[in-house]
């Protein structure tokens, strides 16, 4: 169990298998000098309920589509490797010495550390990594989203409900997050800028933070979650894949709001999701996709995507966002939208 201050934010912040095949009448003209247009998407976990994968594998299908449909001979095969990360890199291993792919997707913080050893015993395997982040191997290409903004306005709104006079508010000035895991973004990045835009309201605010231990565990979701409420806890952020739904669950039982991450969760549990930090996966992925088939995608680049590109946002012409949360604190969000989309405000991750 830990707690978080605003006071350590400053120091710190300051199988199934789907094949699509799209084929052109003139293949030797695609984008890829070698005319080998074979792409996995390796998604590790399971992609129903889970929005993030969803977003991949639509991504790089509607990519494959136009695709087609402009000359270019393109296969897509999603290969999903289960909740368990201690099989993936196995996983990775058995996909790439097939030979039959020439590109591999994906999109998981911890994938790049997975990917280095496979890339090194397959070398003219390609990987492009989303919600990563890799340097030093021009055939690895990632895009890391800017976290830190999508969790700063997660905790802002987060403090804002929670200072008001809203249903389910208390006084103490805490919110939580729940994740599936630990891992590096989650504690150097997530945790430590929801905290931060909670402090922006307020700096008193501290953040509960728990652990389920895996992707899938919506019990144990629940547990933690009915335990942060009995300690004071009035908003959470459920980051916890299958487990959210356990969140989810006892937000209903036990009475307290749920900040969203990475799509738009509304309704998920309306009248309880308080907000909505979503990332434009599908449309990162689309676009990478469609960059690599026509060779105009920088290979090996890693790069950062955010709210000024509109690869984060906030999901606020929602009617249930609207008619949750009272306009005095959506005036307030929209302000700092406001700020973060004309970058008068900045926050680079560090």
């Amino acid at each position: 169990m830990k707690s978080h201050g605003c006071i350590a934010v400053a120091a710190a912040v300051i199988s199934a298998l789907i094949l699509l095949s799209c084929t052109g009448k003139d293949a030797a003209k695609s984008g890829n000098p070698e005319n080998k247009n074979r792409i996995a998407v390796f998604v590790p976990g399971v992609v129903s309920g889970n929005s993030v994968y969803e977003m991949l594998v639509s991504g790089v299908q509607l990519a494959a589509e136009e695709a087609g449909k402009n000359g270019k001979t393109v296969s897509v095969t999603m290969i999903e490797a289960g909740a368990i990360q201690a099989e993936w890199e196995n996983k990775l291993t058995s996909l790439a010495a097939s030979g039959e792919y020439d590109l591999v997707i994906t999109s998981n913080p911890a994938m790049p550390d997975i990917i280095a050893p496979v890339s090194a015993k397959f070398p003219k395997l390609e990987f492009i990594v989303f919600d990563a982040w890799a340097q030093g191997n021009p055939r690895v290409t990632s895009f890391r989203y800017n976290q830190r903004e999508q969790a700063y306005i997660s905790g802002y709104i987060a403090a804002l409900v929670s200072s008001s006079d809203m249903k389910f508010a208390n006084r103490e000035k805490k919110i939580g997050v729940i994740a599936g895991q630990e891992y590096p973004a989650m504690l150097n990045v997530i945790l430590p800028a929801y905290l931060e835009g909670a402090c922006a309201v307020d700096p008193e605010f501290t953040v509960e933070f728990r652990v389920v231990g895996n992707w899938y565990d919506a019990t144990k979701g629940a547990e933690l979650a009915r335990s942060l409420k009995n300690a004071g806890v009035d908003v959470i952020m459920p980051i916890s894949g299958g487990a959210n739904q356990g969140v989810i669950a006892a937000a209903k039982d036990a009475g307290f709001y749920l900040a969203w991450f990475d799509d738009n969760g509304y309704s998920k549990a309306p009248g309880y999701v308080i907000s909505s930090a979503i990332m434009a996966q599908e449309r990162l992925a689309r676009e990478a996709t469609k960059g690599w088939l026509e060779g105009t995608l920088a290979r090996g680049e890693p790069k950062t995507v955010g709210i000024a590109e509109r690869y984060i946002d906030f999901a606020d012409e929602d009617p249930l966002y609207i008619e949750t949360v009272p306009v005095g604190i959506r005036e307030r969000q929209d302000a700092l939208m406001k700020r973060l989309r004309s970058e008068d405000l900045v926050l680079p991750v560090q």
